[in-house]
């Protein structure tokens, strides 16, 4: 007997304030019925046996060491800047304040 019923569709619906009509009603109740048959097999294979994985092959970090290496000088940051003053970036003000 199917755990997802026309009726539970539509109030999850609801609660997801996302209004189905009757043709997604009766998709959605088939597609989360089959969801859920398939979890349900899931569980029904899973023993203490068998280790829980979320990936089926081992994952290894990929992050390479940091390694300094050469920096623009201050100046030459602030070369190219549209405009600059007391050694920083100048903008314009957005908050509280007209342009």
């Amino acid at each position: 007997m199917s755990e997802i019923t026309p009726d539970l569709v539509r109030h999850l619906g609801m609660l997801a304030r996302i209004q189905l009509n009757d043709d997604e009603v009766t998709r959605l109740t088939g597609q989360l019925d089959a969801i859920v048959d398939n979890i349900a097999k899931v569980s029904e294979v899973a023993t203490p046996d068998v280790a829980a994985t979320s990936h089926p092959i081992p994952l290894a970090n990929v992050f390479r060491p940091d390694v300094v290496g050469e920096t623009l000088t201050h100046e030459q940051v602030l070369l190219n800047a549209p405009d600059a003053a007391d050694g920083r970036f100048r903008v314009t003000a957005i908050l509280g304040e007209e342009q």
